[in-house]
């Protein structure tokens, strides 16, 4: 075998390898949008053409609303050229209905990610029950790339806890998949 082909198969095999990585993290992710909805912001916040103002603390908290209290440290400052306007206090209406979008988001991304670990695992586990050059290390790297993903999309909302012990079931997996497949 010559040495041009030589390097056309290993390239070859490393594209098939990548390429298989990239399609089954897609795949995954795919899947998972497909069957598990994301919670969407217009199902908590309804868009209106017409935003009426609310300006009692009363009335923002019977819609739901967070209400601030106006600032009076700078009411009475005198502004050349500008009479003071009393200070008055603002409501954001949509305060519940965030704080529950959030919750919602917060745990669908908490479920996305338990998903794809365990694919990551599962993934893991494949490639050290095939022995084909290809489909071992593609298997691999796409049960780590997983991973990987997993833990991104949902590390900002995950406590230190939680964070430990994604590290440790990561760590355990490429232990056990590392032993499981270079033993001497």
């Amino acid at each position: 075998m010559d040495t041009q082909t030589t390097k056309g198969s290993k390239f070859t095999k490393w594209a098939m390898i990548i390429a298989i990585v990239v399609v089954l993290n897609l795949f995954f992710n795919y899947a998972i949008s497909l069957v598990y909805k994301a919670p969407a912001y217009e199902d908590f916040i309804k868009p209106t053409q017409v935003v009426e103002p609310i300006t009692t603390k009363d009335d923002c908290l019977k819609v739901g609303g967070q209400w601030t209290d106006p600032d009076t440290r700078y009411e009475n400052i005198p502004t050349p050229g500008m009479k003071s306007a009393p200070a008055v206090g603002y409501c954001d209406p949509n305060y519940t209905k965030q704080m529950e979008f959030n919750t919602a988001t917060k745990n669908y991304s908490r479920t996305v990610f338990i998903i794809l670990v365990i694919l990551g695992v599962i993934s893991l586990g494949l490639s050290a029950l095939f022995t084909n050059a290809i489909l071992s290390p593609a298997f691999s790297w796409g049960g780590v790339l997983s991973l990987i993903i997993a833990s991104m999309r949902y590390w900002s909302d995950a406590d230190n806890f939680v964070k430990v012990l994604i590290l440790g079931v990561a760590l355990g997996a490429l232990i056990w998949l590392a032993v499981k497949k270079f033993q001497n």
